[in-house]
């Protein structure tokens, strides 16, 4: 059970970091601050996601979770919310968005969809494939 914890401890600490980041990103884009250009911003947020996706992967393969077969909906949510969040945080921070209206609503919506992510993680009950 150490590697799990290590694992899980791992995930966490790039829940946090992703989370803080996107909100960091958002902030200096909407300030049009020179951090933007900043090298590690660049190229940070790609590193922490990818051990964020290998160590959720890890965790659902460790675990013998089975996301998209019926069983363990929670996860087969959380995966359709981490997909949407995704999207919205490209709308919000990518470059091809020039209106400052749609950024703001996709960074809203984004943080609510963290909220349902982690909501999902926590308590493992689903909200809507539970009901279907």
């Amino acid at each position: 059970m150490a590697a799990y914890t290590v694992l899980k401890n791992l995930h966490l600490l790039t829940v946090f970091i992703s989370i803080t980041l996107f909100i960091l990103r958002f902030f200096w884009k909407w300030r049009d601050s020179p951090m933007m250009q900043k090298r590690w911003v660049k190229i940070t947020p790609h590193v922490n996601d990818t051990v964020l996706l290998v160590s959720g992967a890890a965790l659902v393969v460790m675990l013998k979770l089975y996301p998209l077969f019926g069983m363990d909906s929670w996860l087969t949510e959380k995966l359709f919310g981490v997909i949407i969040y995704i999207l919205l945080g490209y709308v919000a921070l990518g470059k091809k968005t020039q209106n400052w209206a749609a950024r703001t609503w996709a960074f809203v919506l984004a943080l609510g969809c963290l909220y349902l992510i982690i909501k999902l993680a926590t308590t493992k009950i689903p909200f809507l494939m539970g009901y279907l």
